[in-house]
């Protein structure tokens, strides 16, 4: 199992549950360093005292709030682990919720909750609770020098914790909206014919083709060979978004082994059914007799 980053417990109404944090990531990006242009020496950064001018390291420097101008307070670990706090040592579920209540642009990073000495039972108490009720947990922890929101969720046999941003920390979209514009029907079937076209039901099978591209030129480059160009496709502009559509979904279905030629058929069935009712109110107008 991976090193544990933080100790403590499950608080659930009388219940406790002792457990460790674990990271449920990890970052896979290739890491570059600075360097000079004109010998390629390495860029350092220093952690510089302006009172002496003294280099620091990590373990001489503490942390400190700026009271004022001129002063500033400093405040240990001992300072916050100290704070009463019931979430200080704790992860204190607060509520359960339906999950489809959350919004994930609320959830931030993830972690692994791995029972700890004798919580095994207790561990799958909860467990199988949150399973059976279909709900997510709400809970607040204190971390990092901040009280913080979480949720609790079910994965395999497994309780995740997923860091949580506050109500006051979300944006509002409000003046990201768009112009007023008309979408048909007929799009916005189209559209959805699209999202079909390109379904599946595991998403597990993507990988990260520019992690491999950038490996690959990193390999030529310490070699001393010229990387490979990648073409770059020509860029067309929309014109027509119908079209656009019906040609992404052609594209869609040739990669999944099908025959694009159904989705003319089902575009001549869209255009058929968008026309037919005005077809049937002209007839239904032309067969009326005068004064009637």
């Amino acid at each position: 199992m991976p090193r544990p980053i933080w100790s403590g417990a499950i608080s659930f109404g009388l219940v406790t549950i002792p457990i460790q944090v674990v990271s449920a990531t990890e970052n896979r990006s290739i890491a570059f360093h600075q360097i000079h242009q004109a010998d390629g020496g390495r860029i350092r950064y220093q952690k510089v005292c302006e009172l002496d001018g003294q280099v620091l390291d990590q373990n001489e420097i503490g942390r400190g709030y700026e009271v004022s101008r001129d002063t500033i307070v400093e405040v240990t670990d001992a300072d916050l682990d100290a704070m009463p706090l019931p979430t200080a040592k704790a992860i204190e579920i607060v509520a359960f919720v339906p999950a489809e209540s959350i919004d994930p642009i609320r959830i931030g990073d993830s972690y692994y909750l791995a029972a700890d000495g004798v919580a095994a039972k207790p561990y799958k108490l909860l467990r199988m609770a949150l399973e059976r009720s279909s709900k997510v947990a709400i809970a607040k922890f204190a971390w990092h020098g901040r009280e913080r929101l979480g949720l609790l969720r079910v994965k395999g046999d497994a309780i995740v914790l997923h860091s949580m941003r506050w109500p006051d920390e979300i944006r509002s979209p409000e003046s990201l909206a768009p112009r007023p514009a008309e979408v048909t029907d007929e799009e916005i079937d189209a559209a959805v014919d699209l999202m079909d076209a390109m379904a599946v039901d595991d998403p597990s099978g993507f990988r990260d083709h520019y992690r491999d591209a950038l490996e690959d030129l990193l390999a030529a480059k310490a070699q001393g060979m010229k990387p490979e160009s990648a073409p770059q496709p020509p860029a067309a502009p929309v014109v027509d978004l119908m079209a656009a559509l019906r040609e992404s979904m052609e594209s869609a279905r040739r990669a999944r082994g099908e025959d694009p030629a159904s989705v003319h058929d089902m575009a001549e069935h869209s255009e058929r059914k968008a026309k037919a009712p005005a077809k049937r109110t002209a007839a239904k107008k032309a067969g009326r007799k005068p004064g009637a």
